[in-house]
């Protein structure tokens, strides 16, 4: 594990420089606050799980030899230093509402990790919201044409995420606000029948171009016939274990440069699978989260887990069952409003026994 302390004016220059110097994988492991020539100063302590990659190694989605299993020792390593920590975190150092957040977002199922970092940047900063951390942890890229202009867009994700109807509704979104935007589908996911049938039936009903793609040299035919579309969605397939994006995307043709990638899941995942998702989806592309079937989760604390620990964007929400009216783009307020009230996108009413409302 690489460990490195970095020290600046305030905490978030401090988070800053190490996003910049060890990524978004870096874990906080301590902080500690103090004077130095009458000038009060943070020091944050990070460490980096995986070992620095050579150029071409992790960033092309190619694990170097035996990181797998070095990565299942590390993760029985953190697990046991987790639960030596967690005694040792005195909560009441932190104001009232501070530990209610936090013990009520430790209810919600979010992971160690983020409940570590949280603790320490409550902790390192007196009197700051938990909802400042939050934002830093669980950034938001909205989808829209505006921020999301790439011409393709990939989306990808375990067989059952809602893929296919996510991009309907994606597409849909768009069409409401830019009627004039071209739009075509390539259905590279050819062999269920029904998800299928699904997105063709709906490509046509919307007007919609539709193609198939089931191999390379059908993704370059499709391609080629949506030389005029403003936008391309891909509907990949799954992968299987032994998979990984890069490689499909590689071997069908579909790894242009202007493409957008985005990973499809749903909050009802445990975490051993939601990391073994997101080493095999990982994508050198820019790349954003689209959380789905939000209406059929019990809470929400994986989408905190999952954004914190890949260190990508959520581009959208999708919850209902209706194609219409069931996706809408992310933002730190409706993300709040799912972790501390329950409350979907949509409108609905909160359920009974969520946390009170956390204010600035």
């Amino acid at each position: 594990m690489q460990i490195h302390s970095f020290t600046g004016t305030n905490t978030q220059e401090v988070m800053a420089l190490i996003k910049a110097e060890m990524g978004s994988d870096a874990v906080i492991l301590s902080s500690r606050s103090f004077r130095k020539g009458g000038v009060r100063r943070h020091e944050v302590t990070a460490g980096l799980e995986r070992p620095a990659m050579e150029a071409g190694g992790a960033a092309d989605g190619v694990m170097p030899p035996g990181w797998s299993e070095w990565h299942k020792d590390w993760m029985i390593i953190k697990n046991q230093l987790h639960a030596l920590m967690k005694p040792a975190l005195r909560l009441e150092r932190l104001r009232p509402r501070q530990r209610l957040a936090l013990e009520y977002l430790q209810r919600e199922g979010i992971s160690d990790d983020v409940a570590l970092e949280l603790y320490n940047r409550l902790t390192a900063e007196s009197g700051l919201s938990i909802l400042e951390p939050l934002d830093d942890m669980m950034p938001v890229r909205p989808w829209s044409r505006v921020l999301w202009k790439e011409r393709t867009h990939i989306l990808t994700g375990p067989f059952g995420a809602d893929k296919t109807t996510s991009g309907l509704r994606a597409a849909l979104h768009l069409r409401g606000e830019m009627p004039e935007l071209k739009i075509a589908f390539i259905n590279a996911d050819c062999a269920r029948g029904t998800g299928r049938l699904v997105l063709r039936h709906w490509a046509e009903l919307s007007a919609f171009d539709y193609h198939e793609a089931p191999d390379a040299e059908g993704m370059r035919k499709a391609l080629r016939a949506c030389a005029e579309a403003d936008m391309i969605f891909v509907d990949m397939p799954g992968l299987d274990r032994e998979s990984a994006l890069p490689e499909q995307l590689g071997a069908l043709g579909a790894d242009t440069a202007d493409t957008a990638v985005h990973l499809v899941l749903t909050p009802h995942y445990a975490p051993v699978q939601l990391s073994a998702f997101l080493a095999r989806y990982r994508s050198p592309h820019k790349y954003g989260l689209v959380c789905t079937k939000l209406n059929e989760a019990a809470c929400y604390g994986s989408i905190l887990n999952v954004s914190h620990a890949s260190g990508l964007p959520i581009s959208a929400l999708s919850y209902g069952p209706g194609l219409r009216g069931s996706l809408c783009p992310a933002s730190a307020f409706l993300l709040r409003r799912l972790l501390f009230k329950r409350q979907l996108p949509g409108g609905n009413a909160p359920e009974t026994g969520t946390a009170p409302e956390q204010r600035r």
